[in-house]
C-alpha cells in the first residue's frame, strides 16, 4: 500500500515516510514532550507519592509504547494490514485519556505543594504540568486524525 497522504490517508506509512505524513509526524513530538514529562516528574518532589506514581507510569508507558510503535512503522511491520490502523487509533485514544488524567493529577499535586516546598521543586512541577498538557494535546490530535484514518479505511 502507498504511504498515507498528508491529509490523513487510509493506510499507514512505512520507512522514513513516517516522518513526512500527518498525524504520524506527531510521534516525534510525543516522544520529546513525553520524555520531558518523565524526566521532570522523576526529578521533582510531590506531596502525594501515589500521584507521582501514576504520572510516572503514564509517561513511561506512553514513551515506550510510542517508541515501539514508531519503530514498527519504520520497519514496515504492519504490512498494510487494516488491523494496525485500528491499533493505532485505539492506542492514541487510550494514551490521550491516560495523559489527561496524569496532567490533571500533576496539576493538583503542584497546587498542593505551593506552600512548604522550595522554589526549585515547585517550578519543576509547573514545567512538568505544562509539558504534560502539551503531550496530552499532541496525543488528542493524533487520536483524532487516527480515528479519521480508521473510519476511512
Amino acid at each position: 500500500m502507498a504511504p498515507a497522504a498528508a491529509s490523513g490517508g487510509s493506510s499507514l506509512p512505512s520507512g522514513f515516510s513516517v516522518f513526512t505524513t500527518f498525524p504520524d509526524l506527531l510521534f516525534i513530538l510525543e516522544f520529546v514532550f513525553g520524555g520531558l514529562v518523565w524526566i521532570l516528574v522523576a526529578s521533582s518532589r510531590v506531596p502525594m507519592p501515589l500521584v507521582q506514581g501514576w504520572v510516572m507510569f503514564v509517561s513511561v508507558f506512553c514513551f515506550v509504547a510510542t517508541t515501539v510503535l514508531l519503530i514498527l512503522y519504520m520497519i514496515g511491520a504492519h504490512g498494510g494490514e487494516s488491523s494496525w490502523i485500528t491499533l493505532d487509533a485505539a492506542y492514541h485514544c487510550v494514551a490521550a485519556m491516560f495523559y489527561l488524567s496524569a496532567s490533571v493529577l500533576e496539576a493538583l499535586a503542584t497546587i498542593e505543594m505551593q506552600e512548604g516546598y522550595t522554589y526549585k521543586y515547585y517550578h519543576e512541577n509547573i514545567s512538568a504540568v505544562v509539558f504534560s498538557y502539551v503531550a496530552t494535546l499532541l496525543y488528542v490530535v493524533h487520536a483524532v486524525f487516527s480515528l479519521i484514518r480508521w473510519k476511512s479505511s
